[in-house]
């Protein structure tokens, strides 16, 4: 009987198998034996993949930034940003504990981040003029000089190194919460928050521990370029390096607003 299926039926089919035609105990073996389906491979992550997230998810951030100081008005602004900001920063635990980072999540972390940035630096702007500008100069060099630091081997990042950041990362972050618990009592909270000896060394030592973290995120995207991981992680990179620059960004406008005054 003649094969309805037209696979059969094919004139390459009839030359392999002619009338009468029994294969091996072999050859069926082997056509057990092979995969029918082979999947491609995965593209791995590069540098430019890490590169062009980053500008994206930047991109998210700016624009949003832009939108909320131009339409927000400046008695809300302090509001508006603590709500961003306390959006942001469980997203930014979900992100970093979950390890889900995708293009949603990170673009929408970046949008809540852009809120809360245009909104204090709206406010900063309007007492301190110019500071912005001053801050935006300040992170691009800071930047530029942990890229160089990374590049030239000057500091290594060991696993010790890396411990001890994160570890220095939370605490700096506990303390941070324990002093907006405090200030609903008074003005001051403990005092690493306000112009002073002691809200000055906060605000430097935050500087240094997030370029310390820029370390770690170029280290990051260094082994993961090595090790061959997939083009998605280059969305985890991008959120830490966005992590790590707005964190220094805004450590730096407040600084600035210290000496400034």
């Amino acid at each position: 009987m003649e094969s309805r299926n037209p696979a059969f039926r094919s004139d390459r089919f009839g030359q392999h198998m002619g009338p009468g035609y029994t294969p091996s105990p072999q050859q069926l073996q082997d056509m057990y034996e092979q995969p029918a389906y082979t999947p491609p491979a995965q593209r791995t992550m590069t540098v430019d993949d890490v590169v062009v997230k980053s500008f994206l998810a930047l991109g998210t951030l700016v624009v949003t930034g832009a939108l909320t100081w131009a339409f927000v008005p400046l008695p809300t602004a302090l509001g508006v940003a603590f709500i961003a900001f306390l959006a942001q920063f469980g997203l930014a635990m979900y992100i970093s504990f979950g390890q889900k980072a995708n293009a949603p999540l990170v673009l929408t972390f970046a949008a809540l981040y852009g809120v809360g940035v245009g909104a204090i630096s709206h406010y900063f702007e309007s007492r301190w003029d110019g500071v912005v500008f001053q801050a935006v100069i300040g992170t691009a060099l800071a930047f530029g000089a942990m890229l160089a630091v990374h590049s030239l081997r000057i500091i290594r990042v060991t696993p010790k190194l890396a411990r001890f950041v994160i570890a220095a990362g939370f605490a700096m972050v506990g303390l941070m919460l324990i002093n907006l618990v405090a200030s609903l009592f008074n003005d001051t909270g403990i005092g690493i928050r306000e112009n002073g000896p002691l809200g000055i060394t906060f605000s430097v030592i935050a500087i240094l521990l997030g370029c310390f973290f820029l370390l770690l995120d170029f280290d990051t995207v260094e082994q993961g370029v090595a090790a061959g991981a997939p083009e998605k992680f280059a969305w985890y990179c991008a959120f830490g390096l966005v992590l790590s620059l707005v964190w220094i960004y805004l450590e730096l406008l407040r600084l600035l607003s210290y000496l400034r005054e």
